[in-house]
């Protein structure tokens, strides 16, 4: 299945070389995203005489990992609630985080005015439920309030909508852009200004002791590395503390410009978030799904739902996009934003908010960089030790974790065989003594890989959607010929040499 998202799809494409030979720099950035590329930027414009000297490594191309599949929302609060802040924290953190999520909006309509079609628009945040929501909309109106955030009630939405059964809550002034274009164009920017920007240059081994990262055709050795990787690559404390998550979306063209301007987030039973792009002289619905732990869920289901729930209120529609983003949760509803126990900066935990955290993320670690650190450092700092408000969370991701192994390595295996693997199944399957995660591509090709995802040793388990191999524990993400998308893995599955076909497994 085709899973460029609409941000893709419209966007004008990028075309950096990938890195050649070994280069020393100032500061080495791994990952080219919002987070990256923003740092990117922010670094590469200093017009100091000592201006540090910026690589940046990206492991595929500019702004297609998760920036690239995002809804393209920008917004104050948090989607898991403010209410759910102030309940962890209290209401002063939420007034710090919305007053910097807000100057983070705020740099990035800046920032717009300097590039071109990007898409960039102030708009209304419309969050509303069914009838069994109204004392949470009430608690969520109050925690905004306490925020600082403008939010005004109203009673209905625009059709076709699902309609309000408990109020609709109004978050004033927020916004929307087309992120892979914006991306793409700060990137520009940024190289423009003296970064230098690798594509397909994926960092397969990291020397943390000695700042050097390692890709297959060289390597980058500096004072500073930033790993805007989304998740840190290896293994990190931090790992243990996040939710991983995915969100599948859809986009169809509209004629009639229904909904209108807005970001529409529906808290039902159903869950469902819409926003409208015009591209093209095309004018498109975005519609996003509820989330689904990664590697444990059926992502063919979770997308013909997202198309059934689209349908109901949208009626027959060809959708033109399909995709979906991962996100790694905060244990204690923050991100993790600073320098780890490594000495390393890391910037991760940022829920499905991450185009905004995302900026936030490139703005402090660019702050400590050039010798002012911000004092919403101190809050997101990656060591912070918060175990009441974060335990909960801690300890169902890890029971997570552990049911997974003990799961997989106790349970039976699929009883399949190699041979009788048709174009476009795959399976689980032993063949003379190994193990082995097979996938038959629809031309016929057979692609057989190690089962086991290399971070920690979980089990991977396939995703239909995307046709990858997906590991439930830390959210690490493989193609059928084991080639690591992201997630923590630094290295991909490795090949196994299956028998051919009709040999010893077609007994």
């Amino acid at each position: 299945m085709d899973t460029l998202s609409l941000w893709r799809g419209t966007a004008p494409p990028t075309g950096y070389a990938m890195l050649n030979g070994d280069v020393t720099a100032d500061v080495l950035i791994i990952g080219g995203g919002i987070t990256g590329v923003t740092l990117a930027d922010l670094l590469a414009e200093q017009k100091t005489p000592n201006k540090p000297k910026v690589v940046l490594l990206e492991a595929d191309e500019i702004g297609t990992g998760t920036t690239g599949n995002s809804t393209g929302n920008l917004y104050q609060t948090v989607s898991s609630g403010m209410a759910d802040l102030v309940s962890r924290w209290s209401p002063e953190v939420a007034r710090q985080v919305a007053a910097e999520r807000g100057a983070a909006i705020a740099f990035i309509e800046e920032r717009c005015r300097l590039l071109p079609d990007v898409g960039f628009r102030r708009c209304n945040l419309y969050k509303w439920g069914d009838a069994s929501s109204a004392k949470e909309i009430d608690k969520e109106f109050e925690a905004l309030q306490a925020a600082g955030i403008a939010v005004q009630r109203q009673d209905s939405v625009p059709s076709p909508l699902p309609p309000a059964g408990s109020g609709v809550l109004v978050l004033q002034d927020q916004a929307q852009f087309q992120p892979q274009a914006y991306v793409a164009a700060l990137a520009r920017r940024a190289a423009e200004a003296g970064a230098e920007i690798h594509e397909h240059s994926r960092v397969i081994d990291l020397d943390l002791k000695n700042r050097r990262a390692v890709t297959a055709s060289g390597s980058v050795t500096a004072r500073e590395i930033i790993m805007a990787t989304h998740t840190p690559k290896g293994v990190f404390l931090v790992h243990a503390e996040m939710p991983v998550h995915r969100e599948y979306a859809v986009a169809f063209e509209s004629q009639d410009g229904a909904p209108g301007p807005g970001t529409f987030w529906y808290g039902g039973s159903e869950q469902l978030s819409v926003r409208t792009l015009q591209a093209g002289g095309k004018q498109y619905v975005v519609c996003a799904g509820q989330e689904h732990k990664v590697g444990i869920h059926n992502a063919t289901a979770a997308l013909l739902a997202l198309e059934n729930l689209a349908k109901k209120y949208f009626g027959e529609r060809t959708i033109t996009h399909r995709w979906s983003a991962q996100n790694y949760r905060g244990a204690d509803g923050l991100p993790y934003i600073g320098r780890n126990a490594q000495g390393i900066f890391i910037a991760t935990g940022f829920s499905t908010d991450g185009l905004t955290w995302g900026t936030v993320a490139a703005r402090l670690a660019a702050a400590e960089l050039l010798g002012h650190k911000a004092a919403f450092a101190d809050l997101v700092r990656p060591n912070r030790l918060s175990p009441v408000k974060g335990a909960k969370a801690i300890v169902e991701e890890n029971v997570t974790v552990v049911k997974q192994l003990v799961k997989d390595y106790l349970t039976g295996r699929q009883d399949e065989k190699l041979a009788q693997l048709q174009p476009g199944d795959s399976a689980i399957v032993d063949a003379e003594g190994e193990t082995f995660a097979a996938y038959r591509s629809p031309a016929g090709e057979l692609f057989a890989v190690s089962n086991v995802c290399p971070h920690l040793g979980c089990k991977v388990h396939w995703n239909s959607v995307e046709t990858t191999w997906d590991c439930p524990c830390h959210g690490s993400r493989f193609r059928p010929d084991g080639t690591v998308i992201e997630g923590p893995a630094l290295s991909g599955l490795k090949r196994k040499h299956a028998p051919p076909l009709g040999g010893g497994d077609a007994g």
